[in-house]
């Protein structure tokens, strides 16, 4: 069996025209631009890399974009501030506060100081507490892009035995909390479970989102099953000569690829995701300030 491979960047193509066209309908009809804040503490590079491109595709979709760039020994007082400040500016949609912040800053006072209906990011408390109690909420991005990748795929995932490897707040417990909205039987495993490789191969469809590069081979896959791969791993290359590295997910792909019904590849799958909804929900932020329809087909 040689696995379909779900096209991530394809997809999050796909998903931004839906925006672009969602955003130039509102232009048009209610005289209302999404406006979406990103704001980066720090010079981390990664991270700087993230926000010109999450700037350039907010532009592009034909969103307002807004960045802040403090420097890193920015005090949390003046950090909160600047949150405040786009907490209450009518034409922000979308606040999204770049992790990892530096050490001296409070990550969980700065993440909950956002107004939880400007949490595009959906990591608020209070969206995290709305998404675990099956209401409206904001919903984190790489989990949502998932799910709208799983939906496309199998159309209903209702009775399907998922199994997500990871526990994190950021990925693994939102994603499970999506996969029982969508009626899955849905086991979390981790670090700590017992016969892991027996649990993730009775899945038909498996999140791996754990962060250990290439830890899912195919003798842990259910012939014909579904698996995300989550992961982004550098790791050495040397059959590219010296100090060279690669991207590899959390599976290995090649041994995957060859039992799974389909599998998203790294790079080119979840990645290319987070963004788009990203941009998704700073336009389903926008129409529920203003209550106006919500996109179809771009919320969970």
């Amino acid at each position: 069996m040689t696995a379909t491979v779900i096209d991530g960047k394809a997809f999050a193509a796909k998903v931004r025209g839906q925006v672009a066209d969602h955003v130039a309908r509102l232009k048009e009809a209610h005289g209302v631009t999404p406006g979406l804040a990103v704001v980066l503490v720090g010079e981390d590079p990664a991270s700087q890399v993230y926000v010109r491109s999450k700037g350039k595709m907010t532009v592009e979709v034909g969103m307002k974009s807004v960045e802040h760039k403090l420097d890193a020994d920015t005090s949390e007082a003046d950090l909160l501030a600047v949150v405040k400040s786009l907490n209450e500016d009518p034409e922000i949609h979308g606040i999204l506060v770049q992790l990892p912040l530096p050490g001296h800053l409070n990550e969980d006072l700065v993440i909950n100081s956002i107004d939880p209906a400007k949490d595009v990011d959906g990591f608020h408390i209070s969206n995290v507490g709305l998404l675990g109690t099956g209401q409206k909420s904001m919903v984190p991005c790489t989990p949502l892009g998932c799910l709208m990748m799983l939906r496309d795929h199998h159309g209903s995932l209702s009775g399907l035995n998922a199994v997500v490897i990871g526990r994190s707040n950021i990925v693994g417990k939102p994603m499970a909390q999506l996969l029982l909205g969508d009626s899955c039987t849905v086991t979390i495993a981790h670090s700590r479970t017992k016969d892991i490789q027996d649990v993730v191969r009775a899945a038909d469809v498996v999140v791996a989102a754990v962060g250990r590069p290439e830890m899912v081979t195919g003798e842990w896959i259910k012939p014909g099953a579904t698996v995300i791969d989550v992961g982004i791993n550098r790791i050495d290359a040397p059959e590219k000569g010296e100090g060279k590295t690669r991207l590899v997910g959390d599976c290995h792909y090649d041994s995957c690829a060859e039992v799974a019904g389909a599998i998203t590849p790294v790079p080119g799958g979840v990645g290319p995701m987070t963004i788009a909804c990203l941009l998704a929900n700073t336009v389903t932020a926008c129409c529920r300030a203003n209550g106006l329809a919500e996109p179809e087909g771009l919320t969970a």
